[in-house]
């Protein structure tokens, strides 16, 4: 049970209550052989909870412009199974649980849905461990860079809305154009104009062309392009 103390020290962490983590580790089959030991159940719930506040409070300061509904996709699209799972083995955890014989031999220890569950209860641990300051920490180093680098085109297609709103009422399609770019290579911003038949319909920014383009689509929409008497 010592790889995951490795993972903690990386955190400059060491458990103040060693039994949260033997239970985050330690599957039901395992409590049915053993039954003197609790499983994962009861803190995974508590893992649960705690991975969506933290990843909406990132998802809430990263992209100010989505709205609640698109954040909602976006947080269920990154706190799903087979992102948790990836996680778990990212860190070895398959390599940590307490199974039963069963479960063993039946490759428990690469279950993609036992992976998932112990991921939320090795949050959930943390959580009841250290507290949400630290928990913050560790579930930011782990996911930030899959929220950040996010296909904000997967959970809401901004350009398809903006270009199915023009296409109702007029012929033609939209135009973008990249007006400016700003940084270094590795830190680069883009700004992005849409346009139609050369009016300007929105404006937006981003880290790539693509969430600069899907920005500027937002901004047109929420300008409503479309006024009362039919004109762009």
């Amino acid at each position: 049970m010592e790889g995951y103390l490795k993972i903690l020290e990386k955190y400059h962490l060491t458990p103040n209550n060693m039994v949260l983590f033997e239970e985050a580790f330690t599957h039901s089959s395992y409590v049915h052989e053993h039954p003197e030991y609790k499983d994962y159940e009861r803190i995974e719930y508590v893992g649960d909870g705690v991975l969506d506040l933290v990843v909406a409070d990132l998802i809430y300061h990263e992209y100010p412009h989505l709205d609640q509904g698109v954040m909602t996709k976006l947080r269920a699209s990154i706190v799903c199974g087979t992102s948790l799972a990836r996680y778990a083995r990212i860190l070895n955890f398959g390599d940590f649980l307490r199974l039963g014989k069963g479960e063993e031999t039946s490759g428990g220890r690469n279950n993609s849905k036992i992976l998932e569950d112990v991921f939320e209860a090795f949050i959930g641990a943390c959580y009841l461990d250290f507290g949400f300051q630290e928990v913050f920490k560790i579930v930011t180093d782990i996911m930030m860079n899959d929220i950040k680098n996010a296909d904000l085109d997967s959970v809401t297609d901004y350009k398809s809305k903006l270009q199915e709103t023009i296409q109702t009422e007029y012929r033609g399609s939209i135009v973008y154009r990249v007006v400016k770019e700003q940084g270094s290579p590795q830190n680069k911003r883009f700004f992005v104009e849409v346009l139609y038949e050369n009016i300007v319909l929105g404006r937006g920014e981003g880290t790539s062309k693509k969430r600069a383009e899907q920005d500027a689509a937002r901004d047109a929409l929420k300008k409503k392009v479309m006024n009362s008497n039919g004109t762009i």
